[in-house]
């Protein structure tokens, strides 16, 4: 018994997800070699991405504690979504796996962490959103507050379109970070988290101490939302 596309978004949705969209196999071409969704599970035909929305009223808090504990509470959310996904989907007849939310592994060919197939270019190809010069994907609905998760699925299904750009290339993340890590195209990825994540050694705890490059985008609620507005 198969299913279609819009069963599986159905299904996504019921399950908690804010947003859901589909690609096809094709639109991988370019993952670094080991993190394709072929190198995961070789049967892979069709990625299905999915997003939970992220409360934008963590920006506007002065202490990090919000942001840090919505942050490590949403991750084993959208872990729980994709696995119950992928259980009805076998329930259904068609075998799934789930991708982890924020898990990295090291890639020795680029010298980077990433996960085993990265969440927000999957998101850009199931037509969810774009990613912005700041490295965040950027969704019409939610801007960058919002939080991704990716199922692998056997059967091939109809993918999404791909949305247009979002992102204006305005380079105000660029300027705003404190610590240069979007200077080149690539982000600095040690360097921006040596900066933003760890211990703060006045409140004697692990922290996410600095969101600059996301507060500061123009589209940080999307492009049809306003921030005055919410």
């Amino acid at each position: 018994m198969g299913v279609n596309s819009q069963t599986v978004k159905e299904l996504m949705l019921s399950l908690g997800a804010d947003l859901c969209g589909i690609a096809g196999i094709d639109r991988f071409s370019g993952a670094p070699k080991g993190f394709h969704p072929s190198d995961v599970m070789p049967s892979c035909k069709s990625v299905i991405s999915f997003g939970c929305r992220f409360p934008v009223g963590t920006l506007r808090c002065n202490s990090p504690i919000p942001y840090t504990r919505v942050r490590n509470s949403i991750t084993p959310k959208m872990d729980a979504i994709a696995l119950d996904f992928c259980m009805e989907m076998e329930r259904r007849g068609v075998a799934c796996v789930p991708i982890p939310t924020n898990e990295s592994v090291w890639d020795d060919n680029t010298h980077r962490w990433r996960s085993i197939v990265s969440q927000k270019h999957a998101a850009q190809a199931a037509g969810l959103g774009t990613v912005g010069r700041h490295s965040l994907l950027i969704t019409p609905e939610f801007g960058s507050m919002v939080w991704l998760g990716a199922v692998l699925c056997e059967q091939e299904l109809e993918p999404d379109k791909l949305k247009e750009n979002i992102c204006n290339g305005c380079s105000l993340c660029v300027d705003v970070c404190p610590v240069g890590a979007l200077d080149e195209q690539e982000l600095k990825q040690q360097v921006c988290w040596d900066h933003a994540f760890g211990d703060d050694e006045k409140l004697q705890t692990w922290t996410i101490s600095c969101h600059k490059c996301r507060d500061i985008c123009p589209f940080n609620l999307g492009s049809e939302n306003d921030l005055s507005n919410i």
